[in-house]
């Protein structure tokens, strides 16, 4: 810094040249031309623009695309099409046993008012009128791959090939037969030990096929055939939407895939195959390769519902805020109770409200649309993800209505010599029952007598007269005596009814051998019915639960060893 203060004017670049140096004439001069030349490319061929497929520009769903339809045909090539019907859009293919849909189970029961996407058939080529975009098929396999015959299954220890289930159970001297109809596959109903066989390997089996909120979909149906490949039943785990009418779900299922459904609990359904089942003969259908977009259905919440002006709809939400929900539905759940339990919360209040916090805006919108049809009911509102209904003008209670009777009301004294009164009951025929006021007195006026009953009490006693521990008086003018011999009658009648039990023979020299005929006949065993499903308790025991005859009650002291027990004591 002391040099710099010491120059005379301060400046570093005074004495600096003001022109470049000259330049040598003996170098070369320099090339102004880039190290590296640019590629020139010909100009790209333009090719005539061709009119675009409109296959290549499937709307989405939640484009504008709007078009109204009606019932019928709404789009066909040949003897394939697409129809709007009572269940909603199906597809037509020659040859097929039914019209396919995408759904069998979720699908409304209202009319369609438009669809989302032009009516094509979701199925490949060459059943669908569009250009195929795929890939290009591979090369036809030089390897012959045989096809997996039920009948004839390939040996157990074979390499390469896994395990295909034989046609079954079959009793003693009876074989597999082919069968074109559901009737003969099935073969003869199951017994109740062949039943508890099938199912109970599976009650801990993590092979499964699930049913969620779509329901039943067309693809399942090759994917359930696939695992009766392997195993004669299979199971089927059901969550979410659908197991709020389980009767529909297990219905579809038997009717479109064949089968029969031999155990059901809860979300769990067990489905069978048939004991003639082939696999190489099963129904083949094809597969949809995407899922259709879903038509516009009416709404599902008006401003002024069914019999409600817009007044009266919007008191009945104000006053639903407030109300307290029934329940909590949780998300992928088991619905099976929620019918009832709206119904029955219907008994008690014109609102219900249920709380769908956590799932899905369309579940719980499915939900309700499921309720309205079920129980039946008006749907109200969905907001704070919550259901709330109204149970309508043309509501009907379960429950019949209570009798009111204002006949006069029947005194029985029983008095003393004197005539003074001992005891005082007073009666009224109320439905074919006897009851007894415990309010009333003998100062109040018979002739205005009128007695009345909650519908809860007339279901009780319905029920008390079908188990014979109630009876039904057909003459109610009947004096003391002649009442307690009737009331003296019914109690024998209802202790034999209720105490009874069949009656068992035993005998030492061909007992053993009559109870093994009647097993071998049959005659012992249950036949599944159609509506009938075992309880879970009979398929978790350890003990053998093959005898139909293990519910029956047996007395004490009635059996073999019994009897064994007892002479060993007396020596």
């Amino acid at each position: 810094m002391r040099i710099l203060a010491s120059l005379p004017d301060g400046n570093l670049f005074a004495f600096l040249p003001s022109t470049p140096p000259p330049r040598d004439p003996r170098l070369p001069p320099p090339s102004t031309s880039p190290p590296i030349p640019v590629p020139k490319y010909p100009p790209k061929e333009q090719k005539p623009k061709s009119r675009p497929n409109p296959a290549f520009k499937l709307p989405h769903r939640h484009t504008r695309y709007y078009k109204p339809v009606n019932r019928g045909v709404i789009a066909s090539d040949g003897d394939r099409g697409v129809t709007i019907g009572e269940s909603g859009v199906s597809y037509r293919l020659p040859g097929a046993p039914f019209e396919f849909q995408y759904s069998y189970t979720e699908t409304p029961q209202a009319k369609p008012l438009a669809i989302r996407e032009p009516a094509f058939l979701p199925f490949g080529p060459p059943t669908m009128p569009r250009p195929w975009t795929g890939k290009q098929p591979l090369k036809k396999s030089k390897k012959k791959i045989p096809l997996f015959d039920s009948f004839n299954p390939p040996l157990p220890g074979k390499k390469g090939v896994k395990h295909v289930e034989m046609p079954g159970p079959f009793p003693l001297g009876k074989y597999p037969q082919e069968g074109k109809t559901r009737e003969d596959i099935l073969g003869e109903p199951l017994k109740r030990w062949e039943i508890s066989m099938l199912v109970k390997p599976l009650l801990k089996d993590n092979r499964q096929v699930n049913l969620g909120r779509d329901g039943l979909t067309h693809n399942m149906l090759e994917l359930i055939h696939s695992h009766w490949k392997r195993r004669r039943v299979i199971k089927i785990k059901c969550k979410g939407v659908p197991t709020v009418d389980m009767d529909n779900v297990c219905r579809r299922l038997e009717e479109k895939t064949g089968g029969k459904i031999i155990f059901r609990v809860g979300g769990l359904v067990y489905l069978f195959r048939g004991r003639n089942y082939n696999y190489r003969t099963r129904p083949q259908y094809p597969l949809m390769l995407w899922k259709p977009a879903a038509p516009v259905y009416p709404k599902l919440i008006q401003e002024a519902p069914e019999g409600l002006t817009k007044h009266e709809a919007d008191e009945l939400r104000r006053k639903g805020k407030s109300l307290l929900p029934i329940c909590k539905l949780a998300k992928n759940g088991v619905y099976l109770t929620l019918v009832r339990d709206v119904r029955n919360a219907f008994e008690g209040s014109s609102l219900v409200k249920v709380n769908c916090k956590g799932m899905h805006a369309s579940d719980y919108k499915k939900l309700g649309a499921k309720l309205k049809e079920l129980v039946p009911c008006v749907l109200l509102s969905f907001d704070d993800e919550q259901i709330l209904m109204w149970r309508g003008k043309d509501w009907k209670s379960m429950y019949p209505e209570p009798p009111s009777f204002s006949n006069p009301v029947d005194l029985d004294i029983a008095g003393d010599a004197d005539g003074s009164a001992v005891n005082v009951i007073p009666k009224c025929h109320v439905g074919g029952f006897i009851a007894e006021r415990k309010d009333w007195t003998p100062s109040d006026d018979p002739s205005q007598g009128t007695i009345r009953s909650s519908p809860k009490m007339i279901s009780l006693w319905k029920r008390a007269i079908e188990s014979t521990k109630a009876l039904v008086l057909d003459e109610i003018n009947l004096g003391p005596d002649d009442l307690l011999k009737k009331v003296e009658e019914f109690e024998g009648i209802s202790q034999a009814a209720e105490h009874s039990y069949p009656a068992l023979v035993l005998s030492r020299e061909d007992g053993a051998s009559s109870s093994m005929a009647e097993y071998e006949d049959g005659s012992q065993s249950e036949n599944y019915d159609e509506d009938e499903f075992y309880p879970e308790d009979d398929f978790n025991d350890d003990d053998e639960f093959y005898d139909s005859d293990s519910s029956d009650v047996v007395p004490l002291g009635s059996l073999p060893v019994d009897h064994i027990a007892e002479r060993l004591q007396r020596k």
